[in-house]
């Protein structure tokens, strides 16, 4: 995944992905390339609330 890539510039573009197959605005050819990166980008978004979850409970864990 690229390493300029942030949570909400993935999750925008898994939106994007998600309405032009809604409205059919992809080609059949075009499907499988569309679901390959949108579930690299739910890999990535995935990743990077867990990493955060993580950072957030030692930040929390350090305070008490």
């Amino acid at each position: 995944m690229e390493t300029h890539l942030t949570y909400e510039s993935a999750y925008a573009e898994l939106q994007e992905i998600a309405t032009e197959i809604e409205n059919e605005t992809i080609t059949v050819d075009q499907l499988a390339q569309k679901l390959k990166r949108a579930a690299a980008l739910i890999e990535f978004c995935q990743a990077r609330l867990r990493s955060t979850e993580t950072e957030v409970n030692k930040i929390i864990g350090n305070m008490e």
